[in-house]
């Protein structure tokens, strides 16, 4: 598969989302992605978060890469991918600190056969500290990080957010580190060890709104809808539902009235600075909500955008897919899976001139160890030893 990482070869070695996330980021972009993972057992029922390898999410998270099953477990399992990282670029792992060393695929151990592999690992909480040793999930991450704490509305307890926030940021993060990594070692031919947790990641996306305590000792709130720290700037009633609308600042409060034809709104003696209209929250959001609701949803976001205004829909997930510009943008594309026909995933959000988006994904998610043999081969085992490897149940 053609792309910008064509050169690189990646061992994947992760479960769950945080981990496949940042592989996914690389596959995508072309690297030979090899997901390395233990023998099906029979009485097997799918990863409990991200369910069975046919289903959707795994489909999403796994395409684009070939698949070995190596049961680590077993001493020559564990040579034979000490064989495979002699010949990789990147080997990925979200193991426990306990599981990776037990099973001889930790950075020290793959370090002594390829000094230069770059060796990624994602984590709950950290590889060190007092809370190394916990199991981590998106939700336990969202509660700590605060993010809860600030999502939902006042008065209305914590609110998760309705997506694998942390994890997924985790994964991206971890993934520009590996490139991060890899450009280090195009100029110097050093490998090195990259890390981060999903915890790291998502005190990282607060942001601003971390900032606010990390620097001024302010302790943000939940604001539900509305901007934390822009008036106007929330969800709005319309005559059949919701809007999105920005009207924050002198010319975009300007721009809001005209557009709607508010001047009452706009020579209201509350509201003629940005300090008033910031002070009066509540009081702003009642008095545009009685103009709002006169209008539809779609005429809203017409008269607004016309005027220079952001104002956006609420859309459902479907509504979203079908818009007409995520349309144009094609964000979902189809892969071939050879029992589930064509498969539509969700691609990759970046775009680079020199490589376009192809029509298709490369290939589907593929089954546990579908590509074993072809991989072997490629290392230079014979068709003897492969047999044999797969007749001790080392692989399948």
């Amino acid at each position: 598969m053609r792309g910008p990482l064509e050169h690189i070869r990646v061992l994947d070695l992760t479960i769950a989302r945080a981990g496949p996330t940042a592989v996914r980021l690389l596959a995508d972009w072309g690297a030979d992605v090899i997901k390395v993972e233990p023998p099906p057992r029979k009485d097997a029922q799918g990863n409990s978060v991200t369910g069975g390898r046919h289903g959707s999410d795994e489909q999403n998270l796994h395409r684009n890469k070939r698949s070995v099953a190596i049961d680590l477990k077993s001493e020559a399992g564990q040579k034979l991918f000490q064989l495979m990282a002699m010949d990789a670029d990147v080997v990925v792992e979200n193991f426990r600190s306990d599981v990776k060393f037990r099973l001889a695929v930790d950075y020290e151990t793959l370090r002594s056969v390829n000094p230069k592999l770059v060796y990624a690992s994602i984590s709950g909480f950290g590889q060190d500290g007092p809370y190394r040793s916990r199991p981590g999930v998106d939700q336990i991450i969202q509660g700590m990080s605060g993010l809860m704490s600030v999502t939902g509305e006042p008065g209305g307890g914590p609110m998760r957010v309705g997506v694998a926030i942390s994890d997924t940021s985790a994964g991206m993060f971890l993934g520009q580190g590996i490139l991060l990594a890899l450009l280090h070692r195009e100029r110097t031919g050093e490998g090195q060890w990259v890390h981060t947790s999903l915890l790291e990641a998502m005190l990282s996306k607060l942001d601003f709104q971390g900032a606010r305590y990390t620097m001024d000792g302010e302790v943000p709130t939940q604001q539900g809808n509305d901007h934390p720290t822009q008036v106007p700037m929330g969800t709005f009633e319309a005559q059949d539902g919701h809007v999105n609308i920005a009207a924050f600042g002198s010319h975009m409060w300007r721009r809001f009235c005209d557009a709607l034809g508010a001047k009452d709104l706009f020579e209201h003696s509350d509201y003629q600075s940005v300090g008033q209209r910031v002070g009066r929250r509540d009081q702003i959001k009642q008095d545009m909500n009685r103009i709002t609701r006169v209008f539809t949803v779609a005429e809203l976001v017409r008269r607004l955008n016309e005027a220079g205004v952001p104002c956006g829909p609420i859309n459902d997930i479907g509504q979203a897919f079908e818009d007409p510009q995520v349309q144009h943008l094609t964000m979902a594309k189809s892969a071939e899976h050879p029992q589930l026909g064509d498969v539509n995933l969700v691609r990759s959000p970046i775009n680079l001139s020199g490589f376009p988006q192809s029509a298709r994904f490369h290939c589907a998610a593929p089954d546990t160890g579908a590509d074993g043999a072809a991989v072997l081969a490629e290392l230079g085992l014979g068709a003897d030893e492969i047999q044999s490897l797969q007749s001790l149940g080392v692989i399948v």
